[in-house]
């Protein structure tokens, strides 16, 4: 399977060439077109009670899509709903944590199960869910706005704001810790951090869909009634 990634980074489209045989699993909405001899199955993986836990806990669709070519070479491409970047990350048998939402889609031979960041994630707003993706293959992630690496030494600290957060390496710990004390918060604007060690490779997004909506709600027309 091929991939190219254009009109990056801000409206970025993923292009795949496949071969017959070839699978991708992908986000429920992330196609935006195919050759005709492209089939799809939508199925709600792991079973109901596995497709209602990555729904809930890790902020993906219930439903995921399989598409599989068949018969000759075929071509889709996908795009995430937001404007911003697309990324391949090719895994070779380890773990990538991606944040709910920033996941795109997969080779069949790639599993996602949904780990839990704790109850403190609760005070985030963006929910601060992680799917663990593991196996052999290719992945396929995405940003608001552009994606920016940071690549930690063993015992180096960084301190991430949790709306800035894409996906990181599994040999990376962190703990989630507000920043300050509560008057700082309020008055400074900032909420939850993740405070990262190394070793590992860390990526975030330039751009924060909660800075966002804070910013255009209070611009936005109220209602008359």
């Amino acid at each position: 399977m091929q991939n190219n990634i254009v009109y990056r980074p801000s409206y970025s489209l993923l292009q795949l060439l496949m071969d017959a045989g070839e699978s991708i699993r992908a986000e429920s909405g992330a196609m935006v077109s195919m050759t005709p001899n492209i089939q799809i199955e939508t199925a709600a993986r792991g079973g109901i009670l596995g497709g209602l836990k990555r729904a809930v806990l890790g902020g993906e669709s219930f439903f995921v899509n399989t598409f599989t070519c068949q018969g000759g070479p075929g071509e889709m491409t996908l795009a995430p709903s937001l404007p911003g970047d697309l990324m391949h990350v090719p895994l070779t048998g380890g773990s990538l944590l991606v944040q709910s939402g920033s996941y795109i889609c997969s080779s069949g031979t790639i599993e996602t199960d949904t780990s839990w960041a704790g109850a403190k994630g609760f005070f985030s707003g963006e929910g601060l869910f992680l799917l663990k993706c593991t196996g052999a293959g290719d992945l396929f992630v995405s940003s608001y706005g552009a994606i920016h690496m940071v690549e930690l030494q063993a015992g180096q600290q960084y301190l991430v704001d949790t709306g800035h957060m894409v996906a990181f390496e599994e040999t990376i710990t962190y703990t989630v810790q507000r920043v300050g004390n509560w008057k700082s918060t309020l008055l400074s604007g900032e909420g939850l951090v993740c405070n990262f060690t190394g070793p590992g490779r860390l990526y975030l997004q330039s751009r924060s869909m909660d800075a966002f909506l804070k910013f255009l709600i209070p611009k936005l027309p109220k209602s008359s009634s």
